[in-house]
């Protein structure tokens, strides 16, 4: 049986309450998903979303005793990156897939405070003993060059700073290609989250050998 658990904002000010019903078993890594609408599987049934399918392909390698949690709400920007985080410490995590920031640039947000913000969410997981790995996006250049510069070299600058795992670009191999997304251009369909899916599989496989209770 899956142990991918999708939380929906309720949920999650919810079990906030109790963190002491959210941790996870002393056996099992978890790995908590914090991002936005394409994290969340927005339009497609949430097993098929690309944290589910990360679970899928981890369980085809024999690894069960991983436990999914993908925490991720639609429209998200960074600024709720911390204290979402906060809010899932009583889970105690091993690994954080940070994937936010496509919002920020959508709404042409302040690259300087994307950055602050995601700084400090992973500055709080760092004390806190958690894993990173930093899913990297990009915005369309129609944004003007020098913003859409500004946004890209965010990501790069972060885990260089903090020693953390980056996923160049969570999009890749799907942004703009249409057979890979919905009607609306933005979020991938089922085909697109499984190139995803591999993506991230790629990045995690390598802590997850490093974590010594898998």
């Amino acid at each position: 049986m899956k142990k991918t658990v999708f939380l929906s904002t309720a949920a999650i000010l919810f079990f906030c309450q109790i963190p002491g019903q959210l941790q996870a078993r002393q056996d099992s890594i978890q790995i908590l998903f914090i991002g936005d609408s394409i994290t969340a599987g927005f339009g497609i049934e949430p097993e098929f979303s690309y944290p589910a399918l990360v679970d899928d392909l981890l369980k085809k390698r024999g690894m069960d005793r991983i436990e999914i949690i993908n925490s991720s709400i639609s429209g998200s920007t960074t600024a709720s990156a911390l204290s979402r985080l906060k809010w899932s410490l009583g889970n105690k995590p091993d690994i954080l897939v940070l994937a936010l920031g496509a919002n920020d640039g959508l709404r042409g947000l302040s690259t300087v405070e994307m950055e602050q913000n995601l700084d400090r969410t992973i500055a709080l997981a760092g004390q806190n003993n958690i894993r990173v790995v930093l899913a990297g996006m990009q915005i369309p250049p129609n944004y003007g060059l020098k913003y859409s510069t500004a946004f890209k070299q965010v990501f790069p600058r972060l885990a260089k700073r903090h020693n953390i795992a980056l996923i160049p670009f969570l999009l890749k191999d799907v942004a703009g290609i249409g057979h890979l997304n919905q009607p609306d251009g933005i979020h991938p369909n089922r085909a697109g989250q499984e190139i995803i899916a591999a993506t991230v599989l790629e990045h995690l496989l390598d802590l997850l050998d490093s974590l010594d209770h898998l």
